[in-house]
């Protein structure tokens, strides 16, 4: 497939590497990216440092243009600028909104009203399923669950934003020639099949750890709000908060347990003046979206009564916290072995998970 003069021109612009700030002023003097090329070096030079027009005059890398024209050129691929009428209006609030986005999948999806969930890379077996239940949940309500596409709560989020009508969108930190975590490889097919995957950055451009940050407050800026599942006190999960904030979003956080490491950004984003969510109604109800019906996945299951005296004495006596083996042989009176073994079975019934550090998790 042949691709446009137009995203040709948008793309040539963008891999000149030209600033929020001189690009701002070089369309509003000259109005489209040909005619930023077609003017004189002099001309630019009058309407931006003399650095910027520089990048102009030298123009994109030849090879790194041919890449992502080659890119662009392929099946479902797709090249959205400020221009464009399916632009995100919402991306056009945020301070500074990226002059391109790349994509592959429904386009559409960005006219949608949207959410974000986040949170922990090394997310325990609890929050994964409390993310894909509160996503599940929103997105059967209407809304678009956007996440970052990482392991852990991201990907969860995106599972449960597939599993019904609202969909979800990705945004990556990457050029959206290559999967990043690789293990997220088959939900990234999916996504492009069924939701949408995007990105600011060429094709080409690797996981480098600064695009990360950026990446985030785009996942904040096409959301409503954001719902943080699980982070650490150093998770990236708190800048997409933060920068939720600045834009004037909802930030809404899920408590835990005040043993785990992977509570504790949540419980801060609370003392700061986070939602406490418990429902994804309570979501649903903050919003006031208009037509939401009630819905109550994202809340704690009903668990079904254990049979067995063992396993529902060491389910009780597990609780809703992390524990070790020793501390459960304590509250227990229970042998290692024999707990173990219970542990086991709880785990193969998914009542229970196991955690890094030789603890034990109730699962709801």
């Amino acid at each position: 497939m042949d691709v446009d003069s137009r995203a040709e021109d948008w793309a040539r612009l963008q891999l000149c590497g030209v600033g929020p700030a001189p690009l701002v002023a070089l369309l509003r003097a000259f109005g489209t990216p040909s005619a930023i090329f077609a003017a004189t070096s002099a001309r630019r030079r009058a309407v931006v440092p003399a650095s910027a027009a520089a990048q102009v005059d030298a123009g994109p890398d030849p090879e790194r243009l041919a890449a992502t024209l080659a890119w662009l050129a392929g099946p479902g691929h797709a090249l959205i600028a400020w221009d464009d009428a399916d632009y995100p209006r919402v991306l056009l609030e945020i301070s500074d909104p990226p002059p391109v986005l790349y994509c592959i999948g429904n386009r559409a999806l960005l006219a949608r009203p949207a959410f974000a969930i986040v949170g922990s890379r090394n997310a325990s077996a609890q929050g994964e399923a409390d993310a894909r239940a509160f996503a599940a949940a929103l997105s059967a309500a209407g809304l678009t669950i956007v996440s970052g596409l990482a392991q852990g709560i991201d990907a969860a989020a995106h599972r449960g934003g597939l599993a019904a009508a609202g969909s979800s969108i990705a945004v990556v930190g990457t050029g959206l020639d290559r999967v990043y975590p690789a293990s997220n490889r088959d939900l990234a097919l999916a996504l492009a099949a069924n939701g949408l995957l995007l990105s600011e950055f060429a094709p080409g451009t690797p996981p480098l750890k600064q695009n990360f940050p950026r990446r985030n407050r785009l996942v904040s800026g096409l959301s409503q709000g954001v719902l943080v599942v699980e982070a650490s006190l150093s998770s990236g999960s708190l800048i997409t908060a933060r920068q939720a904030a600045e834009q004037g979003r909802e930030v809404f956080a899920l408590p835990g347990s005040i043993h785990s490491p992977v509570s504790k950004g949540c419980h801060r984003l609370i003392r700061e003046g986070a939602k406490l969510v418990e429902t994804a109604q309570d979501i649903l109800d903050e919003l006031k979206l208009p037509g939401a019906a009630p819905d109550r996945r994202g809340a704690p299951a009903i668990e079904v009564p254990l049979e067995d005296p063992v396993a529902a004495a060491v389910l009780a006596a597990l609780g809703f916290a992390p524990a070790s083996v020793d501390t459960l042989a304590q509250r227990t009176g229970m042998a290692a072995a024999k707990l173990n073994a219970t542990l086991t079975m709880l785990e193969i019934d998914h009542r229970a998970a196991s955690l890094p550090g030789g603890l034990w998790q109730r699962l709801s």
